[in-house]
């Protein structure tokens, strides 16, 4: 007979956490976040509330499903987290020469004078993230960790070089520090 597959995640004070699997919703002092996790293998997955716990158990003690709990958990950790503390990412503008200028309209933002290049680059703010920029700092701030996380990569993507080496050539906009209020 298999050992019975069973992680616990502790709910904070001031967090309430309702489960109606394979969907979970986590609401917190800045906000609500909802989730529902999908795929093939979770059929072979139990999650419930105990008193101030969650509980996600497996019937199958396999290498995969091991693997699967611990993405599980990692995913409402992040949301416990975003719902109590928030996520900040910030970011600094880089130039040598050319002077980049960026702009936030909306949910989209442009890149101007990207190494002299007239051509403007443009890209998204994902979900209800908030994007500042103070001079050449820009910070990133939000409840879900995916959506942060995405519009810096988006930001620091569309400064990508191609064909030109990366040593010499460093201009761009980087992610320079990534936070946990």
């Amino acid at each position: 007979m298999e050992k019975v597959l069973e992680e616990r995640i502790e709910i904070p004070g001031g967090t309430d956490v309702s489960i109606e699997w394979p969907s979970v919703k986590v609401k917190g002092p800045k906000g609500t976040l909802q989730r529902e996790f999908k795929g093939p293998m979770l059929r072979f997955f139990e999650m419930e509330k105990k008193g101030n716990e969650i509980v996600i158990r497996s019937s199958y003690n396999r290498r995969k499903m091991r693997a699967m709990i611990g993405t599980i958990r990692a995913h409402i950790r992040n949301m416990i987290g975003g719902v109590t503390e928030g996520y900040v990412y910030k970011m600094k503008i880089h130039y040598v020469h050319f002077p980049i200028t960026m702009e936030i309209k909306g949910d989209k933002i442009i890149v101007k004078n990207f190494l002299g290049e007239r051509t403007i680059r443009k890209t998204s703010i994902v979900g209800k993230t908030k994007v500042e920029q103070k001079k050449d700092d820009i910070v990133i701030t939000g409840i879900d960790k995916e959506d942060v996380a995405q519009t810096a990569a988006n930001i620091e993507n569309s400064c990508r070089l191609s064909r030109k080496d990366r040593r010499t050539f460093l201009d761009g906009i980087y992610i320079t520090e990534k936070d946990a209020r």
